[in-house]
């Protein structure tokens, strides 16, 4: 696991719900679970799954916008979950967001100019004099003009109000960049054009992005490797190709089917899952797929499954296809 930019060991985040009279009663929901991956500078971690799994807070949680509730997050090497107040607020410019709503991200009552000012000015970047030009390079960067510094971003497009996200993002210089759902609100021919400009930033500045979508064509084409979440765990992590060209998880399986083809004609053969997503605040016992899982087994019910490793990666951490279902279990086939 040597040379990852970042490592997620076993990072766990619970929010505790309150309720009943007085609010007295609390109930515990396990957002996410025990998860674990890592990452490399200049690549991209596609991290997807069905509404609520988790993908956003695992996000929020890496960058302790939300503070994790077991585990460790290692940014190059350094624990950032043992960082204090002070120690942490000197890594943020190493590690950035690019939220989902770009115009709730930006004030409305501050100019473009002024929003991509205020991360140089917080963490002293550069000579004063010169922050005022950092600003028109990163709008122009990102496809806009220096005009744009003077101006609110009720005047802008959503794909426009994204690129000034972006430029936001970069304008610290960071080493990683959690997108989520980046350009899920944003048209088709606007997400093609954000989507290849991040591309060619990571290929400028080598930024390693945790790229959070429920879109699994999106995620396809910018990813190298995925992270297939269901009820706040990772059940399938693998280079992108493998996952495409060989999904192991029947959840894997199901959200590739639903995908839409360009030929109506196509048959995969796949049975598609059944019923709701079970709640997270009680979730299902053995494996959490097991209510919907076309191909369940009775040790589903009964026993978690273990991860298991499907190929021989030869050392290379990246090239692993890894797996959490009782299909892929050898001793569980045996009997």
């Amino acid at each position: 696991m040597s040379g990852a930019l970042l490592r997620v060991e076993n990072l766990s985040k619970h929010f505790v719900m309150r309720g009943g009279l007085f609010r007295r009663s609390a109930s515990v929901l396990p957002a996410v679970e025990n998860v674990s991956f890592e990452l490399h500078s200049g690549r991209t971690f596609g991290l997807v799954g069905e509404s609520g799994c988790g993908k956003s807070t695992l996000g929020r949680a890496i960058l302790r916008l939300h503070e994790p509730t077991s585990g460790r997050v290692l940014l190059d090497g350094t624990d950032i979950t043992a960082l204090n107040a002070r120690q942490l607020k000197r890594r943020r410019k190493d590690m950035q967001i690019i939220f989902q709503d770009p115009y709730a991200s930006l004030s409305p009552r501050r100019t473009i100019g002024q929003i991509l000012r205020e991360p140089l000015d917080l963490h002293r970047i550069g000579p004063t004099s010169a922050r005022e030009a950092r600003v028109v390079e990163l709008l122009e960067r990102v496809g806009l003009g220096r005009d744009a510094r003077a101006r609110y971003p009720h005047e802008f497009s959503g794909g426009q109000r994204q690129r000034i996200g972006i430029a936001r993002a970069l304008a610290v210089e960071p080493r990683l960049i959690i997108a989520d759902e980046a350009v899920s609100a944003l048209d088709v021919s606007v997400q093609s054009q954000v989507l290849n400009l991040l591309s060619d930033l990571q290929k400028e500045f080598g930024v390693a992005f945790v790229f959070i979508s429920h879109d699994l064509a999106v995620v396809q084409h910018v990813s190298h490797q995925v992270g297939v979440m269901y009820l706040g765990e990772l059940v399938e992590v693998a280079p992108v190709e493998r996952i495409y060209a060989r999904p192991a998880h029947p959840y894997t399986q199901a959200l590739l089917d639903a995908v839409p083809a360009p030929d109506p004609t196509r048959r995969t053969g796949r049975v598609a899952v059944r019923g709701d997503v079970p709640s997270p605040l009680s979730p299902p016992s053995g494996c959490p797929f097991h209510t919907r899982c076309p191909q369940v087994m009775p040790v589903c019910r009964e026993r978690v499954p273990r991860s298991m490793i499907l190929n021989d990666p030869q050392s290379d951490s990246q090239a692993v296809h890894r797996v959490r279902c009782h299909l892929h279990d050898p001793e569980i086939i045996k009997t």
